[in-house]
């Protein structure tokens, strides 16, 4: 999820990928296979583009958060964080697809 939503900030922003890269000092290619998800973006990555977007890490780190499961406490967190992150996503689409 977080590779989508990373896409989605940037088309949101109504930006190619190689202005984002020339803007956060990446190349095309690296933002395209992570966009993909094909590559994981490291911390500093994601530090690019809570700067360059202004949000902060820990909304952009939201999509890739993993709760460890065991307890039934845990599991119901887990399960609501997958909704909420599917909702946010979804309606990140919905944008999208107004803007195009």
């Amino acid at each position: 999820m977080l590779s989508e939503a990373l896409r989605l900030i940037r088309t949101f922003h109504d930006l190619k990928q190689k202005q984002l890269a020339e803007q956060i000092g990446l190349s095309r290619s690296y933002i395209s296979e992570i966009e993909k998800g094909h590559k994981i973006p490291t911390l500093d990555v994601i530090e690019k583009y809570s700067t360059r977007f202004k949000i902060p890490v820990s909304s952009i780190m939201f999509f890739s958060e993993q709760l460890a499961v065991g307890e039934k406490t845990t599991a119901k967190l887990d399960r609501a964080h997958g909704v909420i992150a599917r909702k946010i996503i979804n309606f990140l689409h919905s944008i999208e697809e107004r803007a195009t």
